[in-house]
């Protein structure tokens, strides 16, 4: 479990997410970030894009849905789907159009998507305590695996 005591501290963590990643990404990678609100997936999502140099700003896709940063090598989408109704309104958002090489997907809110995702490399789960946010790590693929052993090292 990683602890961040400020939001300061989550963006810190995104940023090292994303230098921890293979690179250059030869097939779509995902992560998915699970939390209530509150719970930092934004602002973990703010760092990631940091972290592989993003100066602009980062908006938040709850209401757009999703935000595509082109990033060099790397093409980061980021999706809210905390609007989403019904899974099936998945489809629409023409994610699929983006499972590409080079891509990364940020997923907040996966389950609104129901089964229309493919497997996720990393799941992160956020949550937020009175004293701290924690944020655990999962790898689900090979390339997670990779991935989260790069994280800790």
């Amino acid at each position: 479990m990683i602890a961040a005591a400020t939001p300061e501290e989550t963006e810190a963590f995104g940023a090292r997410l994303a230098t921890a990643m293979p690179a250059p990404p030869s097939t779509l990678l995902q992560v998915q970030l699970h939390g209530e609100l509150g719970a930092g997936k934004t602002t973990l999502a703010r760092g990631f894009l940091r972290g592989l140099g993003h100066t602009g700003v980062a908006r938040s896709p709850t209401y757009t849905l999703l935000e595509t940063y082109a990033l060099g090598a790397v093409t980061v989408v980021h999706a809210d789907l905390y609007r989403l109704q019904d899974p099936d309104e998945f489809e629409a958002l023409g994610l699929r159009e983006l499972d590409l090489p080079g891509h990364v997907w940020l997923i907040e809110w996966p389950q609104r998507a129901g089964n229309h995702l493919p497997a996720a490399d990393l799941n992160l789960s956020l949550a937020a305590h009175p004293a701290f946010h924690s944020i655990e790590i999962e790898a689900s693929s090979a390339a997670g695996t990779s991935w989260l052993a790069r994280i800790h090292t």
